[in-house]
């Protein structure tokens, strides 16, 4: 705690100089607060405070309806902070500057979220509240099915024929000439099987298999038959059901995620890869014809959304919505109607859909959702619907039916990641009304569209400036075998330095280097823990052998569990790998999965 309370210190004292004004007395008042209310006021409190600054920003002024509990003397704005937000909101009328301080805005937000995404674990009854919401979530995604005009069903249906065809029309022939090729993730499954021992899973739906034969799919060929004879089929009502649990996401509430079935998880990684490939090419074979909607999402690259959110705030033509519980309210109906032109695709996705979920406190759930985080075909769906709806809304500002030229132009104003969604200001209305039509829940205090503030895929800008702030994943180390939490610390001091805040960086540098005795001055990626300067990297001494510069530090070093693949595993492995060059670790077949535990070791090292 007194570690996390010196680190606000200093970044407060730097931010203040950079806005000439001073930081004592909001120091004070945090040592108050965290004696009073302990690591919450850090974790809660504070991003509270956060969120309601943005929101004063959206509306353009700030009330007595904003950052509730915070002493006020006279008028509208808080004592807390004071001196940074007078540089931003007028201090009598609350009245939002014409020319704001973006240094003070930055400041004020890195002053109260850096602290807001730590990972560490909540509480059990917060941890029991995030389960109530996951049935309650589920009971929502009901009534929005029953709610669902034919209308809108209809309108939903031409808009997504309009937008995916070419992907699903060359998806539902890939599938249909036998031409996916399954792959097993790295995490946890519901069975417990790691490793190299879910190549010899022995577990197969009946479902599953009158779409994926478990001889086409799970053997390397047919001459290893015989091991039919010690597989299991389970009916529907018998199937294994997906393992609901929590992952750390903030103090105020966890993450929820399914850990699904290694078959399922299985062929949906065989669905996943060659359709996030068509979603993202420019042309779609065989007919090469143009791809409407490849601009329009994305799933490994984030820059496009952040640089429309940048713009959008520079020159206020887009918006940017964030959604509530997003992957938890995809209806499997929704997902249905979205590809019941395409039978053998639609049949596909809903054999590797898992239909039930074991809820600690609640039991064995039949599910309405289409999936949870932890499906591999969440992530995609829960896009390509919201992308549907999106331009849905857009149908409905334009009056008419879209075509493909209208759809090609909104090239560069529309854009989906996930639950980061960018639209056109003027259809902003008519696409939330679409979006809440079919159950989902804006979040708006994360949507932005009246100001000049906006956020999406972690970028946040104000007028076209970058103000994301500096974000502490980890509380810091206290001796070296904390190494978690020394890797963090190290990367969160080249984050600091990065952005700016030089002083705080090399405070926090010499913090960690008398903790863990090195800590030497390299480059961007360079193999060892250290402290990047773009000054360049100091070398150390010159290797005797390759003459190239070296430098002292700490590497970090993980090693995979054990983990033996057999005979017929170590065969359908080598099958299934995606490229001709070898495995890059030598003892793939005796070790494999995530590491348990992760060390740092002293090397000598390149520092570039």
């Amino acid at each position: 705690m007194k570690s996390l309370k010196n680190l606000w210190k200093e970044v407060a004292d730097e931010l203040a100089t950079w806005c000439c004004t001073s930081a004592t007395l909001d120091y004070n008042k945090l040592e108050v607060r965290i004696e009073n209310e302990g690591l919450s006021f850090l974790t809660i409190s504070l991003p509270a405070f956060g969120k309601d600054f943005e929101r004063s920003l959206e509306r353009g002024f700030v009330d007595s309806s904003v950052f509730v509990g915070f002493a006020r003397r006279r008028g509208p704005l808080p004592l807390f902070l004071g001196g940074f937000l007078s540089q931003v909101f007028d201090p009598s009328s609350g009245l939002l500057l014409d020319v704001p301080s973006v240094d003070c805005i930055f400041a004020v937000r890195q002053l109260t979220l850096m602290f807001g995404k730590i990972l560490l674990e909540c509480s059990e009854e917060r941890t029991r509240g995030a389960m109530r919401k996951y049935i309650e979530c589920e009971q929502d995604v009901r009534s929005a099915e029953a709610d669902l005009s034919p209308e809108g069903l209809k309108a939903f249906q031409e808009v997504a024929a309009l937008l995916w065809s070419d992907t699903f029309s060359s998806m539902d022939q890939l599938i249909y000439d036998g031409g996916l090729k399954p792959k097993h993730g790295p995490g946890a499954t519901a069975d417990k099987l790691k490793g190299n021992l879910k190549f010899d899973q022995l577990e197969w739906p009946r479902r599953l298999e009158e779409v994926f034969p478990y001889g086409d799919y799970a053997l390397p060929n047919w001459r290893y038959y015989y091991r039919l004879d010690h597989t299991v089929h389970p009916e529907p009502e018998a199937e294994r059901p997906v393992k609901v649990i929590t992952v750390p996401k903030t103090l105020k509430t966890p993450r929820i995620i399914a850990v699904e079935p290694t078959c399922m998880q299985y062929m949906q990684q065989a669905i996943l890869n060659p359709l996030v490939e068509k979603l993202e090419s420019k042309v779609i074979a065989p007919n090469r014809r143009d791809n409407l909607a490849y601009s329009f999402i994305g799933f490994d690259d984030q820059t496009p959304n952040r640089d429309l959110s940048r713009l959008g705030s520079k020159l206020g033509h887009l918006a940017t919505l964030d959604l509530s519980e997003a992957s938890d309210r995809v209806s499997a109906k929704h997902v249905a109607d979205l590809l019941w032109r395409w039978p053998h695709l639609r049949e596909a996705v809903f054999a590797t859909r898992s239909t039930k979920a074991s809820v600690p406190g609640h039991g064995v759930i039949p599910l309405a959702k289409f999936a949870s985080m932890g499906s591999a075909l969440c992530f995609p769906f829960e896009a390509i619907v919201f992308t549907t709806l999106v331009f849905l809304g857009i149908q409905d500002g334009l009056s008419k039916p879209l075509t493909r030229k209208d759809v090609k132009s909104f090239r560069g104003k529309v854009r989906v990641y996930g639950d980061d969604i960018i639209v056109p200001v003027e259809h902003v209305r008519n696409v939330i009304s679409r979006l809440e039509s079919f159950g989902y829940k804006v979040n708006e205090s994360k949507s932005f569209w009246n100001g000049k503030f906006r956020e999406s895929c972690g970028a946040d800008s104000y007028a076209g400036e970058d103000v994301t702030p500096v974000r502490v994943r980890r509380v810091l180390p206290s001796s070296r075998s904390d190494v978690q939490e020394v890797i963090s610390a190290v990367e969160l001091a080249n984050h600091l330095y990065r952005r700016g805040l030089w002083r705080s960086s090399a405070v926090l540098n010499d913090y960690i280097a008398k903790l863990i005795g090195y800590l030497p001055v390299v480059g961007e990626f360079a193999p060892v823990l250290g402290r990047f300067s773009f000054q360049g990297y100091i070398t150390e001494r010159m290797d005797p052998h390759l003459h190239r510069p070296l430098v002292k530090g700490w590497v970090v070093s993980t090693k995979p569990p054990s983990s033996v693949a057999t005979g017929e595993g170590s065969l359908l492995k080598c099958l299934l790998k995606d490229s001709d060059e070898p495995f890059a670790d030598a003892r793939h077949l005796e070790r494999q999965g995530r590491p348990q535990s992760v060390n740092i070791k002293l090397r000598w090292m390149p520092p570039y």
